[in-house]
């Protein structure tokens, strides 16, 4: 067999390489990162973190444990501009803090974020002071939210639940169940935004109708998410890219 000469070349992500931990349940959000970093030049790399058919403050706690290793499993070459957590609920109860820990301290990256910290950073990019919250989750899960909310010095007026604990179940919420509870939240008074909570339900579709019948901006989990990474690593996002957020 004769040995051919070659060279090598840069990473793929000419414009940034980019990291992502899902939750192994989890059918929705690496749907949407597809479309919200189209371009050619962002590499996306996804590792799967076991997670449980149900989401608890019990499997949220196994998550804190089992993250070293999803970290670990991402291409050990890579160079990553930035890792995100993919899980809301996760980042609340384990800690933003200690997720950032974990993951640097098993993967080569510049930063790390999560879709709490991002909706965080989101929100007072475009200088909300009050939002209402959609989650899928049992209230063990989904009040935690609100108080982290709360504790980064947002009003939170109200928060509606779909009482959902099967992660399976999560991802098949219909939108145009997920849109009604966000009218339904969104008008109530006092509240600046709304937030949809959870990288697994389907929000991209949604969120400029909502914005347009509501007249104040909505934020997901994914689309806050996305754009906080994108800053993070001066990555373009796509020009479809939904919500005020994405425009900014």
């Amino acid at each position: 067999m004769e040995q051919f000469p070659y060279n090598l070349t840069g990473p793929i992500g000419h414009a940034a390489t980019l990291g992502l931990v899902v939750l192994q349940v989890d059918e929705t959000i690496e749907q949407d990162f597809r479309r919200l970093f189209a371009g050619p030049d962002v590499a996306l790399y996804v590792s799967r973190i076991p997670s449980g058919a149900n989401l608890t403050p019990d499997t949220i706690a196994q998550m804190a444990i089992d993250l070293p290793q999803a970290a670990s499993l991402l291409p050990p070459a890579a160079e990553f501009d930035v890792i995100g957590y993919a899980c809301t609920s996760g980042t609340t109860l384990i800690g933003a803090d200690k997720v950032t820990q974990l993951v640097k301290e098993h993967a080569n990256t510049q930063a790390v974020t999560n879709p709490l910290s991002a909706a965080i950073a989101a929100f007072k990019s475009i200088d909300v002071q009050s939002i209402a919250i959609v989650s899928p989750y049992i209230a063990s899960v989904a009040l935690p939210i609100q108080a982290a909310f709360e504790t980064a010095g947002f009003k939170v007026p109200t928060t509606v639940s779909f009482g959902e604990e099967i992660e399976a179940n999560v991802a098949r919420i219909d939108p145009a169940s997920i849109h009604a509870a966000a009218l339904e939240v969104g008008n109530v008074a006092g509240v600046d935004a709304v937030f949809l909570s959870c990288t697994n339900l389907r929000t991209l579709d949604i969120i400029d109708d909502l914005e347009q019948r509501l007249g104040r901006p909505v934020i997901s989990s994914n689309q806050a998410l996305a754009w906080h990474m994108a800053h993070l690593a001066s990555a373009p996002l796509s020009p479809e890219a939904p919500g005020v957020l994405c425009r900014k």
